[in-house]
């Protein structure tokens, strides 16, 4: 109106019924811009997650936002976390390739394998594994294991090993739960979460089982909880030292692990003392 009737701005307002102060009104909100990617870039690592938990990580990582302002930006990112829909997979970010591990205890691989009692009763196993050895970590079997129950299992281990720098872990709820996301936090271990539906992508753990399953749960009918740990603890025993590992040349998880370190210790160059 402005433009074409050379009316002034004021009663250009008044004829289209516009308080004056809108329109000059201009927002002072800070930009989000930067925030909403981070936002966004959480959600589709980890797409189970709501705002409240995407939120603490955000808090971790140094923002400063207050809880409503990040479940207003994560509602206008369309990123509400949905039921799950039956027979259709979720989707989540393709974050590529891990790197392969180069050392003892730098990565592992976390999973859950299921059997049953003589009595039919049902029991999980808790199986850890080092990616680059292929030594089998930890195996905790009882019939009910939840994320504290993980968490306690991977404390007691850490008195008697150093911790990695990564788990690889599927979505299960216990991989997923808020106490073992607050122990990898509080102890520096990232959680490395494969996409849903593609167990590929922790291809040692899910070799591992199926040994433990064709060597071990199925030869044996275990009377009691007490007789699967036992068993189980001998078969893991005898895996790491004595049964050879076609993906090792045919060495034992602990012979190839020695092997590679004498290797490398003899390969470090040799620092000689300076001469004054």
């Amino acid at each position: 109106m402005q433009d074409r009737y050379q009316v002034s701005c004021r009663r250009a307002c008044a004829l289209a019924r516009i308080c004056p102060n809108t329109w000059y009104y201009k927002s002072q909100a800070r930009d989000a811009s930067a925030l909403r990617m981070r936002i966004r870039e959480i959600a589709q690592a980890r797409p189970r997650f709501g705002y409240v938990r995407i939120w603490i990580m955000l808090r971790r990582e140094g923002w400063s936002d207050n809880k409503k302002r990040i479940h207003r930006l994560y509602r206008l990112e369309g990123l509400q976390v949905r039921m799950r829909a039956r027979r259709k997979k979720r989707l989540s970010l393709q974050r590529g390739v891990s790197p392969p591990a180069s050392g003892r205890d730098q990565a592992w691989s976390m999973d859950f394998v299921h059997d049953q009692l003589a009595t039919g009763r049902t029991f999980r196993v808790l199986t850890v594994i080092d990616q680059w050895s292929r030594e089998s970590v930890l195996m905790e079997a009882n019939v009910a294991l939840s994320g504290q129950s993980v968490v306690d299992a991977l404390e007691a281990l850490s008195v008697r090993r150093p911790l990695p720098t990564a788990i690889t872990v599927d979505h299960g709820t216990e991989f997923t739960s808020k106490a073992l996301d607050e122990w990898a936090y509080r102890r520096g271990v990232a959680l490395a979460f494969i996409r849903p539906g593609k167990p590929v992508e922790n291809a040692f753990i899910e070799s591992f089982n199926g040994r433990l399953r064709d060597e071990c749960l199925n030869v044996y009918s275990f009377e009691s909880i007490a007789h699967a740990q036992a068993v189980i603890t001998a078969w893991r025993d005898d895996y790491n030292h004595r049964r050879p590992h076609g993906a090792l040349g045919h060495l034992t998880p602990s012979e190839y692990a020695e092997r590679r370190q004498q290797t490398t210790s003899e390969a470090a160059p040799l620092q000689l003392a300076p001469v004054w």
